[in-house]
């Protein structure tokens, strides 16, 4: 029997994993029925339909992990389990972090401006660079990840056990192997990061050049740079709290009667995955509109739903 607690936590997973289901499943849908009307899509849409679909099965998995600590936390020292869990974790973790990298690098490549020839010729061949900067992070993620996995199988079965737990020494190791799992995601990120910078150095130069020829400062491009940098911002400051919330939630283990601890640092860590979702949605044209159209034909419904009640 749950107490009010643990009952207050899995409702707001719940609610997370439903809101990241309707917002990345709103992103892959709209993309792909386009993609099917037009029988082709643009590199934009079929880096955010991807990220979507990797996003949806990070939040599936974290919903799992919660519902397994809480009804089933025996289930933990089935190995074969803890194998599932490992690899769907490890692979949509990656997925996730290497698509949102690549949409950082297509918004850098595509708005800003500078005049260096490794730039422009990046800028010329933009598909074949995301496709090798896409190919290359997934593989030193990947592998990075992967090579650490045994060992944190390894790990994880005997420190999951009460007596382990308190080994200060089996601990440390423990929380070592989590932290280089983690680092899979260094390089990407440090992309992203690049990007991100290379983006602000784009607007500043723009915002001078407009300044000296005295142009309106809220110039189309300069909305773009913003909009731009909105989205990637949002995507840097969620994806550090979801990687502090992750060791939060892997240090919890470390002391018995520590599952609140670990549930809890997973339901911050899922506003990553679930609440940047819709953040895209609103800086993205054709989303925003499809979204927003789609909020009307709801609320129209609603009323005349709502007639029909006596």
């Amino acid at each position: 029997m749950l107490d009010a607690v643990d009952t207050f936590l899995l409702i707001m997973i719940t609610g997370e994993f439903i809101m990241g289901v309707l917002g990345n499943g709103f992103i892959a849908l709209v993309n792909f029925i386009d993609w099917v009307k037009k029988r082709k899509i643009y590199l934009v849409d079929l880096i955010l339909t991807s990220l979507a679909i990797s996003r949806i099965g990070l939040l599936f998995i974290m919903l799992l992990n919660i519902f397994i600590i809480i009804f089933y936390p025996e289930a933990f020292d089935c190995e074969n389990i803890l194998k599932i869990m490992d690899s769907f974790w490890t692979i949509t973790n990656q997925l996730s972090v290497v698509f949102s990298t690549c949409l950082s690098v297509f918004y850098c490549l595509k708005i800003a401006n500078f005049s260096h020839p490794l730039f422009l010729w990046l800028k010329w061949r933009m598909n074949r660079a995301i496709l090798i900067i896409l190919l290359a992070s997934l593989l030193i993620s990947v592998f990075i990840s992967f090579l650490i996995t045994e060992k944190f199988k390894e790990d994880f079965k005997s420190w999951e056990r009460r007596n382990d737990k308190r080994n200060n020494t089996r601990n440390s190791a423990y929380f070592n192997t989590l932290i280089f799992l983690n680092l899979g995601t260094l390089f990407p990120f440090t992309v992203s990061l690049i990007s991100f910078f290379l983006l602000i150095f784009s607007m500043w130069k723009h915002t001078r050049n407009i300044k000296l020829n005295a142009v309106d400062a809220r110039d189309p491009k300069t909305e773009i740079h913003l909009r731009a940098m909105k989205t990637m911002i949002s995507f840097l400051v969620l994806f550090v709290i979801y990687c502090l919330s992750f060791l939060i939630a892997s240090s919890g283990y470390f002391f018995q009667q520590s599952e609140r601890a670990v549930i809890f640092g997973e339901i911050i860590a899922a506003i990553y995955p679930s609440g940047h979702s819709f953040i895209l949605i609103w800086g993205n044209i054709k989303l925003r509109q499809m979204s927003l159209n789609s909020l009307k034909q709801m609320k129209h419904c609603l009323k005349g739903w709502i007639s029909l009640v006596p």
